[in-house]
C-alpha cells in the first residue's frame, strides 16, 4: 500500500502559480460530473501547488518513503543541510556515513545516489519533458531505483502539473471514488476508469478534488521500499 505524505511539501521553495488549465478544468468537470459539481465549490480558489526543482522534488519523495510525515520532514531537514546546495553533483560527493547519520536507511542512500547519477549524467531529459508525453516521462523516471509508476504519476501531477493523469494505484483516489460514487462499496480499477471517463482531459484535477474530499490537505505517497 502506498504511504501518504504531504503533496505540497514545505522547504522546497515558494509555490508556483495556479495551473493555466485549472479554470477550464473546473468548468468542464462541473458540467460533466455530478460529484464534481458538488465538490469543486466547497474548496473555493484552492488548487494544486508545485514547489522546488525536479531533482529536489524526487529526492524528497524518496526520503519520505515508508515513514511518517513528521519523520520525513526531520530527515529531509538533516539531509538538505549536508551539501552546500541540493544538486545531483553535490549529493554524489556526500559520504555514505553522513547520509546515514541524517536518518537515511542504506537503501534510501542507494536510491538517492542512483537518482543523482541519472540527473548528473543527463539520462533524464528534464529540458525535453515539456515536449514529451506522460508515458515517456514515466518510462524515464521508473528507470531510477526507488521510483515506481505511482511516484512518477504523482510527480507528473504535482511537479509537472500535467492535467490528465489518473493514478489508479493511489489508495486515496480509490477510497474517494468509493465514498463519493459508490456509497462506500468496494471499487475496482475498472470502476474507477468508468467514473474517470467523464473527467478527461482533466483527470489530474478531478483526482485532486477527490483527495480534498477525504482530507483538507491533498496527499502524495511514496513507493514502498
Amino acid at each position: 500500500m502506498k504511504k501518504a505524505v504531504s503533496a505540497e511539501p514545505e522547504d522546497l521553495g515558494p509555490a508556483n502559480s495556479t495551473p493555466e488549465y485549472w479554470a477550464d478544468a473546473c468548468r468542464h468537470l462541473t458540467k460533466k460530473d455530478r460529484v464534481m459539481k458538488r465538490l469543486i465549490p466547497q474548496f473555493g480558489d484552492a488548487c494544486l501547488q508545485s514547489r522546488g526543482d525536479a531533482f529536489s522534488t524526487l529526492a524528497r519523495s524518496i526520503v519520505g518513503q515508508q515513514i511518517s510525515v513528521k519523520a520525513a520532514q526531520s530527515v529531509w531537514h538533516k539531509f538538505v543541510a549536508l551539501p552546500r546546495k541540493m544538486t545531483p553533483a553535490n549529493v554524489l560527493k556526500l559520504k555514505v556515513d553522513d547520509m546515514r547519520a541524517a536518518g537515511l536507511s542504506a537503501r534510501k542512500v542507494e536510491y538517492l545516489v542512483d537518482l543523482s547519477i541519472h540527473f548528473d549524467a543527463g539520462t533524464v531529459h528534464v529540458k525535453d519533458w515539456a515536449a514529451m508525453d506522460d508515458e515517456a516521462i514515466i518510462e524515464e523516471l521508473v528507470a531510477i531505483r526507488g521510483i515506481g509508476r505511482w511516484t512518477a504519476e504523482m510527480f507528473l501531477i504535482f511537479y509537472l502539473r500535467r492535467p490528465n493523469v489518473l493514478p489508479l494505484d493511489d489508495v486515496g483516489l480509490i477510497a474517494g471514488i468509493s465514498k463519493s460514487y459508490f456509497s462506500g462499496e468496494a471499487v475496482s480499477r475498472s470502476d474507477a476508469r468508468e467514473v474517470a471517463a467523464a473527467w478527461a482531459p482533466y483527470c489530474s484535477v478531478a483526482t485532486w478534488y477527490i483527495w480534498r474530499s477525504l482530507d483538507p490537505l491533498p496527499v502524495l505517497g511514496a513507493e514502498p521500499t
